[in-house]
């Protein structure tokens, strides 16, 4: 069981150009039930694609997207999706909008408030948990934006670059409160990410694509343990060799 990428193939049509653009070819990919996987590759070869497609935001032209032996493509709410910015509503607080999921499945009200206060509470954000998004810090956004998620109750996240616009400081942090989440949780998360370092630190493996139209040119199997701490990780050997693979297939 798990998540399947079966043959999918993408191409768009801009009526102003021929031929159409090809994006996605093709691609298989499979993800263990409980994995963390990272896809990386250049910018343009279709990976936000992939999270519309995974999402079921759009429709493959060919292939199956199969999530524990159903078939999903082109439906909604499988899978729980953070993209890059945190989209909190502005009108509501913090412990709000990470209750919004939990409204829209309509989740008994006094328990999802609990369950949600307990998870604000572990991660530092209880006492800023009735402030409004324009209150808080970047990370802040980012985190409830991950507890929203998280509390839609779905057992596969897609994360599509989700700490992309953070400084290096706080996105190191928001790296170490992701890793502890997941070490918690075991989800199986489908991160997207540009940052090589980011990939290595977080995932089991890491997923290499081409230029567009998007092909697996190689994967990774990431084997440290956890938990892992950032900064006795990326400095070791191993994963400065893991980098210098990974740079070699990016920047050829």
């Amino acid at each position: 069981m798990g998540l399947s990428l079966r043959g999918l193939s993408k191409a768009y049509v801009n009526p102003q150009k021929s031929p159409s653009m090809e994006v996605l070819h093709a691609l298989d990919l499979e993800i263990e039930t409980g994995s963390f996987v990272s896809i990386i590759g250049p910018s343009g070869c279709g990976k936000s694609t992939i999270c519309n497609l995974l999402a079921g935001i759009e429709l493959p032209d060919t292939g199956e997207i199969i999530l524990d032996g159903e078939a999903i493509q082109g439906t909604l709410g499988n899978v729980g999706y953070m993209p890059q910015k945190d989209l909190l509503l502005p009108w509501r607080t913090l412990l709000e909008n990470v209750l919004l999921g939990c409204e829209i499945l309509h989740k008994d009200k006094r328990k999802a408030q609990v369950e949600a206060k307990e998870w604000l509470n572990q991660f530092g954000l209880a006492p800023f948990s009735e402030h409004y998004p324009h209150q808080l810090s970047g990370g802040m956004r980012q985190r409830g934006a991950l507890l929203r998620t998280i509390l839609f109750g779905k057992k596969t996240l897609l994360l599509d670059e989700p700490f992309g616009a953070l400084d290096a400081l706080t996105r190191r942090e928001m790296q170490r409160w992701l890793l502890k989440i997941w070490n918690r949780t075991r989800h199986t998360v489908l991160l997207i990410t540009h940052d090589i370092d980011e990939a290595i630190l977080l995932s089991d493996r890491v997923v290499v694509l081409s230029q567009r139209p998007a092909r697996i040119i190689h994967e990774f199997i990431i084997p440290f343990p956890h938990p892992r701490d950032p900064e006795e990780l990326l400095l070791s050997s191993d994963a400065l060799e893991f980098k210098r693979q990974l740079l070699k297939l990016l920047i050829p």
